[in-house]
């Protein structure tokens, strides 16, 4: 565990302990210290996005409270010092004051890669592609507030009401928002501007093998015992994955929202109960088989959460809207009526088995899935009534590197028989998925719609390979959850075997009878 001699080191002359200052004065010392978030992180041993929460509506509590006001106290003593030493040298010319919306200036700590964005005043405001509200320039070709304050103003106002139907960001910002993180970034000349604070190591550095690193430090730890070096690794697992995260997303143009406000229909109704979010999970058997004696393959669908880490996330705070068409170039949750399913004989229901009628809110997974079943290709189902939705602008990419990084240490770990690392990377982006949500195990994201979205894709996955079988001449017989598909036939012209993430392994096989789908 960190130490103080970590934090001395960091100060190298400090203070006697003291209590926290208030958070704007607390970025204000590790700024005029010239001190980046992941400097600090890595002094307390938190990640940058926990020193980013401390900074704006959050507190530390316990040990590290301690740690961080020894540290805030270190820093004000050391400038206090510094400034005394300059008070008596010649006054240094104030600069020309720069309007806020025209300042462009290199910040290491907003993004160590050396690249920059082209900042530009609005003659009339657009909506922040974070918050919602009207901001007065445009970085990167969309419109941002330049001061994050703005942006955490309107996240500690916005739950003392819910928000009537505002504004959708402008499309063609949402189009450039999903561009620029699918494509490679460029180096430009220019510096950069006061930007929003991101969730990223704003370091020049490259990503650094952290699964591999704290993979060998436990068995070191344990003297090589796999179990005990196991275990200690899955309890570490959440933390671990959000300082990946954190990682691999370095160098990132645009922030993520990571506590912001959340409709109540998000919200638990009981502390022990649901919010409103249906996530179409299937649980569907069929219920006739054909005639004569059927050998069932139970075929188990690896890494599906992995896999589901590619999904449209909403990159802001959820707004409200009514009456609109679907945007593919936003993502959240809405209300619709679904469609009639006339093919429950054959394939599941791509909502999952509901026994009520009507309206009910769904994620945008499911939605888009509702839609393209719709379509032209497939025409399966009438279009689904969309009422009223959450959404936000949105990408498909923003967990792309994160998924990478996962899948890499996977595939390696499977190619080595290294069951340790396998493990300890299932952990990690499991329970990064289950604690993102109401969750007292994971304090530094808060995104119940980002938990519904990825488990709902995971199920979507599982429907699609359905489809994919009921097309290729195999007779689907269950579908469950989200890696479990049972089929009859020669599955291994459609589907590869394998450990792999885009294989499929044998789970169990079966007989089943001509009538049921039940195993004999």
């Amino acid at each position: 565990m960190p130490d103080f001699d970590a934090i001395d080191s960091l100060l190298a002359a400090v203070g006697p302990e003291a209590g926290l200052p208030a958070p704007g004065a607390r970025r204000e010392l590790r700024e005029q210290a010239r001190l980046s978030k992941a400097q600090v992180a890595r002094a307390l041993g938190v990640s940058p996005s926990t020193v980013a929460g401390w900074e704006g509506t959050r507190e530390p509590s316990g040990e590290i409270r301690t740690r961080y006001a020894y540290l805030l106290d270190g820093l004000a003593a050391k400038l206090a010092v510094e400034s005394e030493s300059e008070s008596g040298s010649e006054p240094v010319q104030e600069p020309e004051e720069v309007p806020a919306a025209a300042a462009v200036s290199p910040d290491p700590e907003e993004d160590g890669s050396g690249e920059g964005d082209d900042v530009e005043s609005l003659a009339v405001p657009e909506p922040c592609v974070l918050c919602g509200r009207p901001a007065g320039s445009r970085v990167a070709g969309f419109a941002q507030h330049l001061d994050p304050a703005d942006c955490r103003a309107v996240t500690r106002t916005a739950s003392q009401a819910v928000p009537q139907a505002v504004a959708a960001p402008a499309p063609e910002a949402a189009e450039a928002l999903a561009r620029q993180e699918a494509t490679p970034r460029t180096a430009r000349p220019s510096g950069r501007s006061q930007g929003p604070a991101r969730r990223a190591f704003q370091e020049p550095s490259g990503p650094a093998d952290l699964i591999g690193e704290a993979v060998r430090a436990a068995l070191s730890e344990h003297q090589g015992d796999v179990e005990a070096a196991t275990a200690a690794l899955l309890k570490r697992a959440i933390p671990d994955a959000m300082r990946l995260l954190d990682e691999t997303r370095k160098g990132a143009r645009y922030d993520i929202v990571a506590h912001p406000w959340i409709p109540d229909i998000l919200r638990k109704q009981t502390s022990r109960g649901a919010d409103q979010i249906w996530e179409a999970r299937p649980k569907w058997t069929r219920h006739e088989l054909p005639p004569g004696r059927h050998e069932v393959t139970a075929l188990d669908v690896n890494g599906a959460y992995l896999s589901a880490l590619k999904t449209h996330l909403p990159l802001g705070q959820l707004e409200h809207s009514a009456g609109l068409a679907h945007d593919r170039r936003r993502a959240g949750v809405h209300l619709i009526t679904p469609p009639a399913w006339e093919h429950e004989a054959v394939l599941p229901n791509p909502i999952g088995q509901r026994d009520e009628p009507g309206p009910l809110w769904v994620t945008e997974p499911t939605l888009r899935l509702l839609l393209r079943l719709s379509g032209p290709k497939y025409g399966l189902c009438a279009p689904p009534e969309i009422h009223e939705s959450y959404t936000s602008g949105a990408t498909e990419n923003l967990l792309e590197k994160f998924r990478v990084a996962l899948k890499d240490a996977r595939d390696a770990a499977i190619a080595a028989g290294d069951e340790v690392t396998l493990e300890y990377v299932k952990a990690m982006y499991s329970k990064f998925v289950s604690t993102m949500g109401e969750s007292n195990y994971n304090r530094e994201l808060y995104r119940p719609d980002w938990m519904h979205i990825i488990r709902s894709q995971a199920f979507a996955n599982l429907w699609m390979k359905a489809l994919k079988a009921h097309d290729e001449g195999l007779t689907v017989v269950r579908a469950m959850g989200t890696d479990e598909l049972h089929v009859i036939g020669d599955w291994r012209r459609v589907f590869a075997e394998g450990r792999g993430v885009t294989e499929v392994k044998v789970k169990d096989a079966y007989a089943a009878a001509a009538g049921t789908g039940e195993e004999e």
